[in-house]
């Protein structure tokens, strides 16, 4: 429960765990493509999302968003210098072309956790802001429980009639369907950081769609 309201909380293990996730990444890449050794990129990652989660148990706001911004801040960085490096390391042949395919499709699937883990941040405020709301009915995101009419119920959307607010869940189909697709499917886009957020995840994903299907027929 919230402490403000009394609402119910949205849970936190779903980011948790697709966070710890991508936080041994770099455990399935090659060095030359981490941005630092991973026994320390690794346990600082770690140390970070478990400090946010302590902080968050301790209701301590203002440290959890300091210690999960720095740890997605950290990831993030990470995964765009092991983007960048890949690129880089492919016409050079700097590591075996099937380490190379499995770098990229890890870092496709670490592209969908960590912009997965910004929407779900930035989005009406964070998961903070929104716990103290009765129902999500605006933000960067227009998703279908937002539009769509509760049965019955004729200008009532589903969110306002159910208390219905978006998960980690929510975000993290959105930023797979944007990673797949290379654009939203259900879910309209209003605001012009979460456009740009997008556009780059698209972009990354593309890339490394490219780079997979490049290789893999010069294996052939």
């Amino acid at each position: 429960m919230t402490a403000q309201t009394g609402l119910t909380a949205e849970p936190r293990w779903p980011a948790a765990l697709a966070l710890f996730a991508a936080a041994f990444v770099p455990w399935a890449l090659p060095r030359s493509l981490t941005l630092a050794p991973t026994w320390a990129l690794v346990p600082a990652n770690v140390v970070l999302l478990m400090g946010a989660i302590l902080a968050h148990r301790h209701n301590r706001v203002k440290l959890t968003d300091f210690l999960s911004y720095t740890n997605l801040g950290l990831l993030t960085l990470s995964m765009l210098y092991s983007l960048a490096t890949l690129v880089i390391a492919l016409p050079r042949h700097a590591e075996p072309a099937p380490r190379l395919l499995e770098s990229a499709a890890v870092l496709w699937f670490a592209n969908v956790i960590v912009f997965a883990a910004w929407y779900w941040r930035l989005d009406a405020g964070g998961p903070h802001a929104r716990d103290r709301r009765e129902a999500h009915m605006e933000g960067a995101f227009l998703f279908p429980q937002m539009s769509v009419d509760a049965p019955g119920r004729k200008g009532v959307s589903l969110a306002e009639a159910e208390g219905w607010r978006p998960g980690f869940i929510d975000y993290l189909a959105l930023s797979f369907y944007t990673a797949t697709a290379f654009s939203p499917t259900d879910v309209l886009v209003f605001t012009r950081w979460a456009k740009l957020m997008m556009m780059v995840q698209a972009l990354i994903s593309f890339g490394t769609v490219i780079l997979l299907t490049a290789r893999a027929v010069n294996m052939l």
